[in-house]
């Protein structure tokens, strides 16, 4: 009886067991694919670094806040981690970090020079595909060319800056002048005010960049929007007559006065104050200054009532055309080449280039890159018309000194400088920037 019980016993133990190991195998092959699924949906972190810190730069850092918001409601998978220094700090950590393989996976850059090292240590992915994809002709015309490097797209900007000529209707007015829209007219304007015993342009060429502006635009519409850039990627050369026959211009502009006495030692900020004081009919300047003449109370209604703005002139014969621009953009995104979360990372910057686009120019008075429906939209009209004219623009032409070398962008507004100074002609004026180009080859 012993020996049957100890048998069932055992028999018992052994059912026991198999059911339970089974059980075992159904609990194992549960948790696996539990674990796939949790796996499927795991919780991702995109590390993004900006330069917009809230005490600084309030309406900036709230609009990114909003669209992140944004952004991870619409990803519940996805979490954006934020980290945020000054322009300074900024761009030394990202030094520190693009030498350990640390970059965040989403950060800020700055075109052309900018991003060479970068890309040449292969941090920064290729964005093409977005611009092919879900930002498709987003962009204004040359906004987002201004971040390839040997053709492929390293970023994508946030921010444009154009450069229009501000002036003074009731100064035009009183003196029977016509809003110029070639370059013959606009000296005929200038000889005007001149005889008049009026300032016609506010130029403070002491910073040199504001005067480049003007030689830029010169060669632009004499030699179309390619000839600078040419000259600059050495593909053409600054001995091109176009380059000379542009500087030739600054020196007539100069010689028949129109710019304010004493010029090449005003800085910027001086010079715009002739033009805010109404002691000066033009001011050539970008549109980051555009809420001087919209929303800034610090300046007065009258004066904000008749400023309105002109693209730059045609010039008779050339091949550029009013709706070419010189200016640039400002900051863009990049996604980290090395980023363990890339594909998410780059639907983060396609959204957050598009939610910018929406939300900069009313909430902070930026004009973004890419193009803007103004309909319905509550801007000041002066916003309204840059807008509108941003989205027939042709071309843009990224500031010469920004394209170049330090080296050679020193060289570039010394001449300038000089040009606008009597201290050089129109011939070595082009050839010195030649010299400094065909040294860096």
């Amino acid at each position: 009886m012993k020996g049957i019980k100890s048998k069932a016993l055992y028999l018992l133990t052994v059912i026991c067991l198999f059911v339970l190991a089974a059980c075992g195998g159904n609990i194992d092959s549960d948790n696996a694919a539990n674990g796939s699924n949790e796996s499927d949906s795991e919780q991702k972190t995109i590390e993004f670094m900006h330069l917009w810190p809230e005490g600084s730069s309030k309406q900036h850092y709230e609009i990114v806040n909003g669209i992140i918001d944004e952004f991870e409601s619409e990803n519940p998978d996805v979490t954006v981690d934020v980290e945020i220094l000054g322009n300074e700090q900024y761009k030394e950590k990202l030094k520190v970090l693009s030498t350990s393989n640390e970059l965040p996976d989403v950060g800020m850059a700055w075109p052309a020079g900018f991003l060479e090292p970068y890309v040449s240590g292969d941090k920064f992915a290729e964005l093409d595909d977005l611009l092919d994809g879900p930002l498709n002709d987003s962009f204004v015309a040359g906004t987002a060319e201004a971040y390839e490097i040997d053709g492929t797209t390293y970023s994508l900007p946030l921010e444009l800056n154009i450069t229009p000529i501000y002036y003074n209707q009731r100064i035009f007015d009183e003196n029977g002048i016509e809003v110029p829209t070639t370059f013959e007219e606009l000296k005929g304007a200038i000889q005007t005010l001149i005889d008049q015993g009026i300032t016609p342009i506010a130029l403070g060429n002491k910073d040199r960049w504001t005067g480049s502006m003007w030689y830029m635009y010169l060669a632009d519409r004499i030699g179309g929007p390619e000839v600078l850039n040419s000259a600059i990627d050495r593909s053409g050369s600054f001995g091109d007559e176009a380059l000379v026959q542009a500087a030739e211009e600054v020196k007539e502009l100069v010689d028949m006065g129109a710019f304010i006495n004493g010029f090449n030692g005003l800085g910027n900020d001086e010079a715009k104050g002739y033009f805010i004081n109404e002691q000066a009919a033009m001011y050539l300047m970008a549109t980051w200054d555009l809420p001087e003449w919209t929303t800034n109370e610090d300046n007065p209604q009258e004066l904000r009532d008749a400023v309105e703005y002109m693209k730059f002139p045609t010039v008779e014969g050339g091949e550029g055309d009013t709706n070419s621009y010189v200016g640039g953009p400002g900051v863009g995104l990049f996604v980290a080449e090395n980023s363990d979360v890339k594909d998410e990372a780059k639907d983060f910057v396609a959204f957050f280039v598009e939610k910018w686009g929406e939300k900069s120019v009313t909430d902070a008075g930026v004009i973004p890159a890419t193009k803007v429906d103004t309909d319905g939209i509550e801007l000041p009209q002066m916003y309204i018309d840059i807008l509108n004219d941003l989205n027939e623009a042709s071309n843009l032409t990224l500031y010469a000194d920004v394209q170049m070398s330090p080296g050679v962008a020193e060289v570039h507004l010394d001449m300038i400088q000089a040009l606008f100074g009597g201290a050089v002609t129109p011939e070595e004026f082009t050839q010195q920037q030649e010299e400094a180009l065909a040294a860096e080859e």
